[in-house]
């Protein structure tokens, strides 16, 4: 028997690394492909590791682009978004979490309803309406259709159903009405939540391409991704200069990732068990 448990541990740890030297093997070819001469990131067979690490890629990526400008961008974009879903999103959760009103499970399918829809069949009515509020070539058409998901509202739904009915109660005898309940009782025993839904957001709107690019073409008003795509050119492609400029786009989320991945597993693991 503990034979057997030994050879299956060993299997499973086999396939753990396996997947994990798969999800960071991309990484590490962006690392060192940012490194390369134009000549070793195209040469065949594949060159893996450059015989001189070329640092001037990165200071390419500054000469090229106005990379702090769509840093900036990119910044107040997805912190915009990150505040507004965890405001919204939080209410409408505890709303169907806590509170009876009627038509409450319907509005709820209706509301889930949305993630059964792909994003691009709605991007052309939301590219009408930032049209007739005259907000294209505007940050604030990026912000405003992100400060609600319907993701955000199920997760942070599935908390609030965790906490017991009786601190509510408890709440309402001391005389705290609804939106007290929720802001001083229920909302800081979410913060596991919280946290996996800032993330989640920060991460899709740091990586989010195709939006902006629809209703946006002022360079002053783009954001990282779509700057970066800039460096990919109609016949040839600076694929080291393209890369460093993935590098260090991707580094502030490896931050946020690395200091706050405790509540991010915390939360995905607590909205899976309740």
């Amino acid at each position: 028997m503990t034979s057997k448990m030994n050879a299956a541990r060993i299997v499973i740890h086999v396939i753990l690394i396996i997947g994990a030297v798969a999800m960071v093997f991309p990484f590490l070819w962006m690392v060192l492909t940012s490194l390369k001469t134009m000549e070793e990131a195209t040469r065949v067979p594949i060159v893996f590791f450059p015989a001189q690490p070329v640092w001037a890629n990165y200071s390419g990526v500054l000469q090229l682009l106005p990379f702090f400008e769509f840093f900036v961008n990119t910044v107040l974009v997805a912190s915009a978004k990150v505040i507004g879903q965890l405001a919204f999103c939080s209410l409408a959760a505890y709303a169907f979490a806590k509170i009876d009103f009627p038509g409450k499970h319907l509005l709820f399918v209706l509301s889930l309803a949305v993630l059964m829809v792909p994003g691009q069949v709605y991007m052309l009515p939301q590219f009408l309406i930032m049209r007739d509020l005259h907000w294209l070539n505007t940050l604030k058409a990026l912000i405003v259709p992100g400060l609600f998901s319907a993701f955000g509202m199920f997760m942070l739904r599935q908390f609030f159903m965790s906490l017991p009915n009786e601190l509510a109660e408890a709440a309402k005898i001391d005389g705290c009405n609804q939106f007290k309940i929720y802001w001083r009782i229920m909302l800081p025993l979410t913060v596991p939540g919280l946290m996996a839904v800032a993330i989640f957001t920060m991460l899709a709107s740091w990586n989010d391409l195709m939006w902006p690019l629809i209703v946006n073409s002022s360079p002053d008003k783009m954001t990282l991704a779509v700057g970066l795509s800039l460096l990919q050119g109609q016949f040839t492609t600076n694929f080291p200069v393209l890369m460093a400029g993935s590098v260090m786009a991707t580094i502030p989320m490896l931050i946020i990732f690395i200091f706050f991945q405790r509540y991010f597993v915390e939360g995905i693991s607590m909205t899976g068990s309740k």
